[in-house]
């Protein structure tokens, strides 16, 4: 029973038929084909930004650190909250591909950023040439346990970025089931709600390689061309990528397969019980049930990753868009068991 990540899902079907149409005849290299410009358009439909400039990467680790050298110099720094994807999980790369700058870390419940946390971030990086100069507002959507911003929150953020100078960037790995879960358009969250630039993701829910990266603030998109192309990511055949998101977003399907997952981590989180220890809001679930209880869970094949070390007694589950419905009632029963509830 795999729950560890929704990167070990399959590809979808429709997906895959996508790319076999795409694979028919030669076309114009390096996304400047029609199939290309045709998804751009479509993606720019989505969010009700016209202006917007859309750049295909093939990783969500390149997607990020690329459009966050689009706003931070060596010396500037990046807010973001201690446990965002590009602080635990990316080696670096924004770092390496901004030149230097740092990241600038926010605790917060539920991994978040809290507008009293931002401000006071800032407060401690106003040294003038002292320090490292504030340059962009990172947020994770949904966050790196499974929380979703709801777009108040994202705007309230995103202006005190605005009067301090700062570029909003969100990595949206899983935008998608945050918008499932919030029932709002993928606008209200996003270019509405003061984001600058949007890293959207497709591979966690159904592609082989495609992200978007998404510049609403167009100050930002020439930059971001050339970086693009310097560090190698600028694809020759971009048209399969883009094909990608065709199907992605045709008739609703990245909705609904987000939606499918979230409901299964809805029906965990209520075996789970008081055992959460975030609320489910998205296809994540944290349950803190103690050291012996987890290493039951395992035990009975239960494949997932502890957060924290292994003392704790923390770990995440992850439902992917095809999980079988048959593994989620065993966990439920499992989960049910080791509360006693019921033997397993």
């Amino acid at each position: 029973m795999d729950f560890a990540s929704d990167n070990t899902a399959p590809v979808h079907p429709d997906i895959l038929a996508a790319l076999g149409q795409a694979n028919v005849g030669p076309a114009i290299a390096y996304g400047e084909d029609a199939l290309s410009k045709a998804v751009e358009a479509q993606i720019q439909d989505l969010f009700e930004a016209p202006q917007a400039r859309v750049f295909f990467a093939a990783t969500g680790t390149a997607a990020n650190a690329l459009a966050l050298a689009s706003c931070v110099p060596p010396w500037g720094s990046i807010l973001a909250h201690r446990e965002a994807h590009i602080e635990t999980d990316e080696c670096g790369a924004p770092e390496f591909f901004t030149g230097g700058s740092k990241l600038v870390l926010i605790d917060g419940p539920g991994a978040k950023v809290r507008p009293a946390d931002l401000e006071e971030a800032l407060t401690r990086n106003r040294r003038g040439v002292h320090s490292v100069t504030p340059r962009a507002l990172s947020l994770t959507q949904a966050s790196e346990r499974g929380c979703a911003y709801r777009p108040e929150e994202v705007a309230a953020l995103t202006a005190i970025a605005r009067r301090e100078g700062l570029v909003t960037h969100m990595d949206g790995a899983r935008f998608a089931n945050a918008v499932a879960f919030l029932g709002c358009s993928p606008a209200a969250v996003s270019a509405q709600a003061g984001v600058d630039v949007l890293c959207f993701g497709a591979t966690k829910n159904g592609a082989i390689a495609a992200e978007a990266i998404i510049v609403f603030n167009e100050t930002l998109a020439d930059d971001l061309a050339f970086r693009r192309k310097r560090a190698g990511h600028l694809l020759c055949k971009g048209r399969f990528v883009a094909a990608q998101f065709g199907a992605y977003l045709k008739d609703g399907l990245w909705l609904a397969l987000a939606s499918r997952a979230n409901a299964l981590a809805h029906r965990i989180g209520r075996a789970a019980g008081d055992w959460l220890s975030e609320p489910v809001e998205a296809n994540q679930i944290f349950v803190r049930a103690g050291a012996e209880r987890m290493a039951l869970l395992r035990g009975q094949g239960v494949r997932f990753y502890d957060w924290g070390p292994p003392a704790l007694g923390e770990g995440r589950l992850v439902v992917r868009y095809d999980q079988p419905e048959d593994e989620v009632d065993r966990l439920c029963d499992i989960l049910a068991g080791l509360r006693g509830d019921e033997p397993f």
